[in-house]
């Protein structure tokens, strides 16, 4: 692929005295998308954006201002998340001295009418944001057909055509669905947040973010799980040790974990859908969800017409500034399959505006992102798992970790410890991963992740004052080495 020859090109290799209808012109509204069209108008271009009409679902023709975070994703998983953790505080609850005398019963479409409303919010800030920036949106499908041009199919099927200095492409990601029979029988993560029914049995087939999310939030509502993954172990590239805590605590709330199984068949009959494992077990459901990875929004972009270079999975390759092989043609956020996170999609929307508007060459820093996972109870990560910092390490390291059952749970009873984590260079002393799973540990790993950006050393871990009594402290208190692992170790590569 062609690599840019420095920043000075980086400023200066428009078209300079081509007179284009747009400085800049953005296909695809998510975040990405959203933050560098609104940043480069502020710098002054002259933006244009095109997106596929609003709708919850997404397809190759609907879509929506405001992308998957925010209409079929971030925000309407976590609005789910909240409604469903209710269900266990209201438990809880009991032994707090509350007195429940009436059954408890959870009404399915009320929560589903406030999540779409919500939606329908947001999607609505977002177009005035656009607005405000002096951004011009158009509703349609864009595709590239040339270096500097652009056609948007309109929803009655006119065809306009833009040309464009600088082209972005910021079209996010879209669920894949296995090859198997009776897939049709299945749902994505789409489907999963706008069911009209609420499913009493489910059936999750994958072991990433957005099936032990579902998993925690239909369990949560009141629906037998059967949560069907590869490995031996959900999440696979988390830290094995956290990775262990989180099928424990999915098995302590009573989803039922089938790993290293796969499905084979899906088949309707009257009972609700059939559900083949390639073990022979058979389980019926009323949703059969497939979390099984999202791809690249590309296909219909026409970008082999002008020679923008894709990979094996259809993502379109780009530089460390988002600038693909074409001068004049960007791309950030999922469809470029880096780092596919909502917030890092942000950030190179804003590297991608300094850069090519705002005379600041800028690359993403891709290092100590936090992750969180937002299953009950969520685990939250920052830095290196053991099994990278092995990989990666010179010395050797030092884990520390603590479980502790939180004060919360000792009044209520809840069997549910908390686990905390961190991985230290034994000769540095600086802390190079974090890891907490329990309640509210994305909260307090977003702070951590500042002390690990600038370089924390366990001694200034150590140094700090917790805040008492609370959960959060323990990252402050860990005194005793729970092991020091050789640099000459290997992580285990088969869960």
């Amino acid at each position: 692929m062609a690599r840019n020859g420095g920043e000075t090109e980086l400023k200066n290799h428009s078209e300079e005295g081509t007179d284009f209808d747009f400085d800049l012109f953005v296909i695809g509204a998510g975040s990405g998308g959203v933050r560098a069209s609104r940043f480069s108008a502020t710098y002054g271009a002259k933006v244009g954006m095109c997106e596929l009409p609003y709708h919850p679902i997404s397809s190759e023709t609907i879509g929506g201002v405001g992308g998957t975070c925010v209409i079929r994703g971030c925000v309407p998983k976590k609005i789910l998340v909240y409604g469903a953790s209710f269900g266990s505080d209201i438990e809880d609850a009991r032994n707090y001295g509350w007195e429940l005398n009436e059954k408890v019963d959870f009404n399915w479409k009320k929560l589903l009418e406030k999540k779409t409303n919500e939606i329908n919010r947001l999607n609505g800030i977002y177009k005035r944001m656009l607005a405000n920036a002096g951004v011009k949106l158009f509703e349609g499908e864009g595709k590239i057909v040339g270096p500097n041009e652009v056609e948007v199919t309109q929803v009655d099927g006119t065809k306009l055509s833009y040309s464009a200095k600088h082209i972005l492409i910021a079209t996010g990601g879209r669920a894949q669905v296995p090859n198997i029979p009776g897939q049709e029988l299945g749902i994505t993560s789409d489907e999963a947040l706008s069911l009209e029914e609420f499913p009493k049995r489910a059936v999750i087939l994958g072991g990433g973010y957005i099936a032990v999310e579902f998993a925690s939030i239909w369990q949560g509502m009141g629906s037998t799980v059967n949560l069907v993954f590869r490995k031996e172990l959900p999440l696979r590239g988390f830290d094995d040790e956290m990775r262990a805590v989180v099928a424990r605590n999915l098995e302590g709330r009573g989803i039922n974990l089938h790993p290293r199984t796969s499905l084979t068949q899906l088949i309707k009959t009257e009972d609700g859908i059939k559900v083949i494992t390639d073990h022979g077990e058979e389980l019926v459901a009323d949703v059969v969800l497939f979390a099984t990875g999202r791809a690249p929004n590309t296909k219909r972009l026409n970008l082999e017409a002008v020679g923008v270079e894709l990979d094996n999975a259809g993502a379109i390759k780009v530089d460390e500034y988002s600038r693909t092989n074409i001068p004049s043609i960007w791309a950030v956020g999922d469809v470029t399959n880096r780092f596919n996170l909502t917030p890092v999609a942000l950030l190179e929307g804003t590297c991608f505006a300094k850069t090519v508007f705002g005379s600041q060459p800028s690359k993403p820093d891709y290092s100590n992102i936090p992750y969180a996972v937002f299953s009950i109870p969520p685990l939250s990560v920052v830095g290196l798992s053991e099994e990278k910092a092995i990989e990666q390490a010179n010395g050797d390291l030092l884990v520390f970790t603590s479980s502790f059952n939180p004060l919360r749970n000792t009044i209520s009873g809840r069997q549910e410890k908390t686990v905390m984590k961190l991985v230290v260079d034994a000769e540095t002393d600086r802390v190079l991963g974090a890891s907490m799973c329990g309640p509210d540990a994305p909260e307090i790993m977003q702070g951590i992740a500042i002390a690990l950006k600038f370089g924390a050393t366990k001694a200034q871990f150590d140094s700090t004052v917790g805040i008492h009594p609370s959960a959060a402290e323990e990252f402050v208190t860990m005194r005793s080495v729970t092991r020091r692992v050789a640099a000459a170790t290997k992580p285990r590569t088969n869960l």
